[in-house]
């Protein structure tokens, strides 16, 4: 089955259509046809003028092959198609695209020159040489271009062009360039895992342990039967001990909010695909995908928030589809180089619920950052810092000072965080599965401890 023929998963005006630059025909005469004109009108008119019949017989298989290459036109201009085998792909996963070029014209192609343009994260074997192929008349030929994908986000692939020569290379068509798509790929989700329960859970139904009672798998304790109490949570035992019904008592089990805030306001490292260096945005952005994709399997609701002049946000949901949902979002994640001043409103009560958990992924290189956490661990808040800076990101070397000041910075660096951990929030670095488990323990033990209220 060919490329072109698989459709989409996404609706259609999601993917721009090829469109063709040339509706009207236009074919021009190439160098080989002047030579063939020009090299029959010189045999005929030296002919002439000598007054040789030799002349005008050398002239004659010219002019006759030329006349009869002619006798046949083609009228309109072949039709490029560009696709791929799937619109959906991972990093690291094989990537095949196709390039179609349909001949639409009763007369063949003799020579077809294929040229397409592809973005540098996607590895495509052979795509900065141009293809060659000859077409029948009415049909079609395929190029498929093997290759890999090394990076998420929205790479473009095309536009593809295509020039044909037909009448045995007399005359030529003008390019014929296909319109360029986008192709999607997500983030590779490291494994990640928490077995911690969450700090506080909020919902109505779910897979935590919540401090509540009601329907759920852990005992609470054993009490007198009352209404509204259903007879198969009668303890017989005690029941009969006491003379007394009695049933157990259960918490309920409820879903926790989770909330990702990424902190968009500086890169540092340098990206180098899947298999090669991350930079803060790449860790940012796997790490948020990872977590996510936990969260969300386990039936807890998960919402993104960006920190930055944009501050794009993500409503909470759970399922699947939040999950893909997540992973469209995370595609447009990139750094804001403009100014921006800090502001509340952005982490109020309508946009952060105090029973959530929030994760902050952040490279702690501004101050604003570090004063974002601080805000959220003061307004009550459970608060959770990802350090996403690599641990070999390091400046280029301008002087022979430039090691010398990087070292001090990492050591201010040091110090903020261990402010930020005197203040309550936890920082660790991003390491993958059990990354967050013992912070959310401390977490959790926090959360259960009994508040001083003042009087």
């Amino acid at each position: 089955m060919s490329l072109l023929d698989v459709r989409p998963a996404v609706p259609e005006e999601a993917v721009p259509a090829p469109v063709e630059e040339q509706t009207e025909p236009q074919w021009v005469p190439t160098r080989a046809l002047g030579r063939a004109v020009l090299l029959t009108g010189l045999l005929l008119i030296a002919g002439v003028l000598l007054g040789r019949v030799d002349l005008v017989v050398l002239a004659a298989p010219f002019a006759i092959g030329t006349a009869f290459a002619l006798r046949r036109r083609p009228i309109a201009v072949p039709k490029v198609r560009l696709g791929t085998d799937d619109n959906h792909h991972v990093e690291g996963a094989a990537l095949t695209a196709g390039v179609q070029v349909v001949n639409r014209d009763a007369v063949g192609y003799d020579l077809v020159v294929v040229r397409t343009l592809v973005s540098p994260w996607l590895a495509v074997k052979e795509a900065d040489r141009p293809h060659v192929v000859t077409i029948a008349r009415g049909g079609s030929k395929e190029i498929e271009l093997d290759g890999e994908a090394r990076r998420w986000g929205r790479h473009p692939l095309g536009p593809a062009s295509a020039r044909v020569t037909a009448c045995d290379g007399l005359i030529a068509g003008r390019p014929v360039v296909s319109s360029a798509r986008n192709v999607r790929v997500y983030p590779m989700t490291e494994p990640f895992d928490a077995d911690e329960a969450m700090p506080r859970a909020a919902g109505l139904v779910g897979g935590h342990r919540s401090r509540r009672p009601g329907e759920g798998g852990e005992l609470a304790g054993v009490r007198i039967f009352g209404p509204g109490d259903r007879l198969r949570r009668i303890d017989w035992r005690v029941s009969l001990r006491t003379e007394r019904l009695h049933v157990a008592a259960t918490l309920s089990d409820r879903d926790a909010e989770v909330v990702l805030l990424l902190d968009v306001l500086n890169e540092a490292g340098r990206s180098g695909g899947v298999k090669g260096s991350a930079s803060v945005i790449d860790t940012t952005v796997r790490s948020a995908a990872a977590i996510a994709e936990h969260y969300l399997h386990r039936g807890d609701r998960v919402s993104l928030l960006e920190y930055g002049p944009v501050a794009r946000r993500l409503r909470p949901a759970t399922g699947r589809r939040q999950y893909l949902t997540v992973l469209e979002w995370l595609l447009d994640v990139k750094v804001y180089p403009a100014e921006f001043q800090p502001y509340d409103t952005v982490f109020g009560s309508q946009v952060l619920s105090h029973n959530a958990l929030v994760v902050v992924l952040t490279p702690l290189i501004d101050n604003r950052s570090a004063e974002m956490l601080a805000r959220l661990a003061r307004s009550g808040r459970y608060v959770v810092a990802v350090d996403t800076l690599p641990a070999k990101a390091a400046p280029p070397a301008r002087g022979p000072w430039t090691e010398v000041a990087h070292g001090t910075w990492r050591l201010e660096r040091d110090n903020m965080i261990g402010q930020l951990r005197e203040h309550g929030v936890p920082v660790v670095a991003w390491a993958g599965a059990g990354s967050l488990d013992t912070v959310l323990r401390d977490v959790a033990r926090l959360a259960s401890a009994p508040k001083a209220v003042g009087r």
